[in-house]
């Protein structure tokens, strides 16, 4: 089999979700001796944040950017498009699989009429993430061309229109399995510790979290909290981190390749956000034998979380709920053990060969009509 996956980027600055999961594919199928092209829109060629096996190829195509105003916007788009279109077609793929709205909209007008099965894939919950007036009509008009759309929860499928429900298939995201081997050598957490990842973006909602954990620092002066990941609100939640007195509590570290190693240190993961896809951390997590909390979020959290067995999911952006449930685990460490027990099942119900396993099952239909 040889498939091109196309996204926008791999870069460190874009590291995500999406990223993380179509790297994970990708070295999946070239582990399995097929061949994989690998399109991004960026001009790097060496620096991406997630490995790469050596058998991918790798084309940046150097069609990234923001475009000043409308006309070169239509310009550079249409120019994205003739140079994927080109690209794609000499790639000779048996399928092509995409990932991200727009990336989406634009791959399948550049395959139009290239006889290439074409899969297309959300990454989060439309509703919450508008992409704009003008690409969210792009989107309606275009998903209708693709093959199939692929979606990792039934709430993001049901906000699309009846008419494409035929086109859907949910395809949660695969949960690696934490390193057997992995050297702990290193305090890198103080204890005790709760943690959280994401990036520094409105989206995982870091400023419901410290208002929660404000809440909590006189009745529980020895718990830090450690946030991993780097973004364009830091500094506006190191000034809220400071003004919330919580200077010597909370430590942001930053972008981390190995969050394995701080999450296996950690003693409850807390996740915050205001909307999610399938949130990778929080699988993570769970199979490090982490007890979690949850933003009850539209969408990903309920369908991992089996609510008061493996861990906690609280109300949508509300910070008392979210204090009173970090109250809950930090208060009793048997509480923490018992839900901590049940978490690594997350890795049975979303493992790396079963999800693959429905992928490939995808493509096959795809490639056989």
């Amino acid at each position: 089999m040889h498939l091109t996956l196309v996204i926008n980027s791999l870069s460190p600055i874009n590291y995500g979700g999406a990223e993380r999961v179509i790297s994970m594919m990708a070295n999946y199928w070239a582990e399995k001796g097929w061949k994989i092209t690998l399109l991004t829109f960026d001009n790097i060629t060496e620096i991406t944040f997630y490995e790469l096996n050596s058998c991918i190829i790798h084309i940046p195509l150097g069609i990234a950017g923001d475009s000043l105003n409308l006309m070169s916007g239509i310009y550079n788009n249409l120019k994205r498009i003739q140079t994927l279109r080109s690209t794609i077609y000499k790639s000779k793929a048996d399928a092509v699989i995409s990932f991200m709205s727009t990336t989406n909209v634009l791959s399948l007008l550049a395959t139009r009429w290239l006889d290439i099965p074409v899969i297309v894939s959300e990454r989060n919950h439309p509703l919450k993430h508008s992409m704009g007036m003008g690409w969210e009509q792009l989107r309606q008009l275009t998903y209708p061309f693709a093959d199939r759309i692929v979606v990792q929860t039934e709430m993001v499928k049901n906000f699309f229109p009846s008419q494409m429900q035929s086109l859907f298939c949910t395809i949660p995201n695969p949960v690696s399995l934490p390193p057997t081997q992995q050297e702990l050598s290193d305090k890198l957490l103080d204890k005790p510790s709760l943690i959280a990842i994401g990036r520094l973006h409105k989206q995982k909602g870091f400023d419901l979290l410290l208002q929660a954990f404000a809440k909590l620092k006189d009745l529980y002066p020895e718990w830090k909290l450690t946030i991993l990941g780097e973004g364009s609100l830091r500094s506006e939640l190191e000034t809220l981190r400071n003004q919330l007195e919580l200077g010597d509590r909370v430590h942001f570290l930053g972008l981390v390749k190995n969050v394995y190693a701080f999450l296996k240190q950690a003693d409850v993961f807390v996740m915050s956000s205001r909307f999610e896809g399938f949130p990778n951390a929080l699988c993570e997590a769970m199979a490090c034998g982490l007890p979690v909390i949850s933003t009850d979020c539209p969408s990903g959290p309920r369908e991992i979380i089996r609510d008061g067995i493996d861990g906690l999911l609280v109300p949508n952006e509300d910070v008392s709920a979210l204090a009173a449930a970090m109250d809950r685990l930090m208060s009793n460490g048997e509480e923490r053990k018992r839900l901590a027990a049940h978490a690594p099942e997350v890795t049975e119900r979303f493992n790396l060969e079963k999800i693959m396993g429905i992928w490939e099952a995808l493509l096959e239909q795809v490639t056989m009509k």
